[in-house]
C-alpha cells in the first residue's frame, strides 16, 4: 500500500505537503484538519481507514504549509482544497472534516459541488460567525509562539476520554509551528465568513459525527445542520465532547469507512 507525503504546488500560489496512502484505485478521501493543527492530527484515523485512498494535507498557515500573510477566508481556504484535488488530479473524493475543517469542506461543497461527492462532518459547526470567546486571547498572541501556551489553550477543550499524551504532544508542536498572525488570520477567516448553508445549498450525501458533551457546538445547530443538507445522518458519541477525533478515532473511522462503503 503506497504512503509517501507530496509536496503540492497549488494555483492558489501555495505549496502544500498531502499525505497520499492507500492503494490508488481505492475511492478517494481528502482529509481537512482543524484549525491549529495538521495532516497529523490524523495519524490515528487513517490506519483504520483500509479501503480509501487517502489525501490528507496540511491547510494554508498550519503545519507544514507555506505561511503567507494572507489568504486566510473561508472561500479561500477552499479554494486551496479545491487547489489541493486539482494538483493530485483527483477530479472529485468524499470529504472528512474535522471541526473547523468540516467548516472548510461544507464551503468546499457550497462552491465546487461537483469535487465533493460525499461529506463526513465530525464536530463541525453550523456556523462560527460572530467572534468566539478565545478570540481575544488569540489576538494577544506575540512570536515566538510559546509551547507552554499551546498547551494551555489545547487544555481549555475538555476531554471526556483519554487521549495518548504523544498525540496531544503533536498538536502542541503543530501550535508552536504557527507564527502568531497565522493563528489569528486564519481564525479570523472562520468566524467572519456567511455559513456555508446560508449561502448555498449542499445535496451530497452527509454523515454528521458530534460528541453529546460537545460544549462549543450546541445540539440544536447540529439538528439544523443536518436539516439543512438533505437526507444527512446524524449521529451522536454520548461519552466524548468536542474533539471527537481526538477521543474516538476508531468510532470516527468505522461509521465514515461503514458510511462512504454504503455509498459505493
Amino acid at each position: 500500500m503506497e504512503s509517501e507525503v507530496r509536496n503540492l504546488p497549488l494555483y492558489t500560489g501555495i505549496t502544500v505537503p498531502c499525505l497520499v496512502q492507500g492503494d490508488a484505485d481505492a475511492p478517494p478521501v481528502l482529509l481537512l484538519h482543524a484549525w491549529a493543527e495538521s495532516r497529523r492530527s490524523f495519524d490515528r484515523l487513517v490506519p483504520r481507514l483500509a479501503g480509501f485512498r487517502i489525501y490528507a494535507p496540511d491547510l494554508r498557515g498550519q503545519g507544514d504549509a507555506d505561511k503567507p500573510q494572507d489568504g486566510y477566508s473561508l472561500a479561500e481556504q477552499a479554494q486551496d482544497a479545491a487547489a489541493v484535488l486539482d494538483a493530485l488530479e483527483v477530479p472529485t473524493a468524499s470529504v472528512l472534516g474535522s471541526s473547523s475543517g468540516g467548516y472548510v469542506a461544507q464551503q468546499l461543497a457550497v462552491a465546487h459541488p461537483d469535487r465533493v461527492a460525499a461529506l463526513v462532518l465530525v464536530a463541525a459547526p453550523l456556523t462560527l460567525q460572530g467572534q468566539p470567546p478565545f478570540a481575544e486571547y488569540v489576538d494577544n498572541l506575540t512570536d515566538p509562539v510559546a509551547e507552554d501556551w499551546v498547551r494551555g489553550f489545547l487544555a481549555s477543550f475538555p476531554l471526556i476520554q483519554e487521549v495518548p499524551a504523544r498525540f496531544i504532544e503533536d498538536r502542541v508542536t503543530d501550535g508552536v509551528k504557527m507564527p502568531a498572525y497565522a493563528w489569528k488570520l486564519s481564525l479570523r477567516g472562520l468566524y467572519t465568513a456567511a455559513p456555508p448553508t446560508e449561502t448555498g445549498s449542499i445535496s451530497v450525501p452527509t454523515l454528521i459525527l458530534r460528541g453529546g458533551q460537545d460544549g462549543l457546538l450546541p445540539r440544536a445547530d447540529q439538528d439544523t445542520l443536518a436539516a439543512k443538507i438533505d437526507g444527512a445522518e446524524l449521529k451522536i458519541y454520548p461519552d466524548a465532547a468536542h474533539l471527537v477525533l481526538w477521543e474516538c478515532p476508531d468510532q470516527v473511522a468505522a461509521d465514515a469507512a461503514a458510511f462512504l462503503s454504503s455509498l459505493a
